[in-house]
């Protein structure tokens, strides 16, 4: 069996939007769905200050929950193969255990706790920062029309959220956009220092298409835009993904010795309009 689209849920109207975009996301890559609901493991490991009670009744709910998201797919997507699972434990680390074994994980932006809020919190940086696998916040309104658009820095290695880009731009026959943000550039104009712009950004736009050249010449169906803009890259990729389907980037801040969720990569989770990928160092 292939690897499966994992999506956590936890009943709320935002996690629901999470469950649809896994769903629709596992029938076009042909990948099964697997649900997973997180019950807080505390009643398990502390029986002495919790009523007897309490787990049976969490562990009910979270059944539900799952008969629930499994329903709601199977009403659109009667031929996709979904299984679920119900995990004692807390959310960002039933997530983490279930990336050995997915090809992505997708979680809501913000719900009523567990998975669907994680992506608020220190939680979600663990989770973004150390998953072997892309973490898909759903956000905003889950288009399914629109760019892909993907942010890359040239002073990192982009060939892996190059790849997801050009990939997910291919099977939803979208227009990739791949957005290089230069805030360096803005503050030395701002600074009153005599610069070329004209030819700093032909140089960088030849830098972004010879990064993007190797990738792109294996999708060459995907119609492909490259954009240098002149401001931080969070208020970049905010701005473009008004009118985007999606927006892919890399997890790590190069500047970070150990694996930790980068500061745009975490501006953009907060501040876009669409799903966001973020895509693990290959």
């Amino acid at each position: 069996m292939s690897e499966p689209i994992v999506v956590g849920t936890d009943g709320s109207d935002e996690a629901a939007s999470a469950l649809d975009w896994a769903a629709a996301e596992a029938a076009l890559r042909e990948r099964p769905l697997h649900i997973v609901h997180a019950v807080e493991s505390w009643p398990y490991k502390a029986p002495l200050f919790a009523p007897p009670e309490t787990a049976e009744r969490m562990t009910r709910a979270g059944r539900m929950v799952l008969a629930a998201a499994r329903e709601r797919v199977k009403e659109r997507w009667p031929d996709l193969e979904t299984t679920t699972e119900l995990v004692a434990e807390e959310a960002w680390q039933a997530l983490r255990a279930q990336s050995e074994k997915a090809f992505e994980l997708v979680v809501a932006s913000r719900g009523r706790g567990g998975f669907a809020s994680l992506m608020l919190g220190s939680t979600s940086l663990r989770l973004a920062g150390h998953s072997a696998v892309p973490v898909v916040i759903v956000r905003g309104d889950a288009s399914d029309t629109g760019e892909v658009v993907v942010g890359i820095d040239l002073a990192q290695e982009a060939g892996p959220v190059l790849e997801y880009a050009f990939e997910a731009a291919a099977l939803h026959g979208a227009r990739l956009r791949v957005v290089h943000a230069w805030q360096t550039f803005a503050t030395l104009i701002e600074a009153g220092y005599a610069v070329d712009a004209e030819q700093i950004e032909q140089d960088l736009r030849k830098e972004v298409t010879a990064v993007c050249e190797p990738v792109r010449s294996r999708h060459s169906g995907v119609d492909v835009a490259d954009e240098v803009v002149l401001e931080h890259p969070v208020t970049a990729l905010a701005n473009a993904s008004r009118n985007a389907r999606l927006v892919v980037v890399g997890a790590h801040d190069r500047s970070w010795t150990s694996p930790r969720l980068g500061s745009t990569s975490h501006g953009v989770i907060h501040h876009a309009q669409c799903p966001v990928a973020v895509i693990p160092a290959g």
